[in-house]
């Protein structure tokens, strides 16, 4: 989730709320939590 903290944009966990970047645009922000989604779904893949 990004969350908007004075000015500056902070992605964090929607669990336990640990921050993952403080970011100064929104762009920057979203693109980061798409690579955090990205590599939680390559984890969950079944090696073979």
């Amino acid at each position: 989730m990004i969350k908007k903290v004075g000015g500056k944009y902070v992605v964090l966990s929607e669990k336990t709320g640990k921050s993952f970047g403080t970011y100064t645009s929104l762009k920057a922000a979203k693109k980061r939590l798409q690579q955090m989604e990205m590599f939680k779904h390559l984890g969950s893949r079944k090696r073979r």
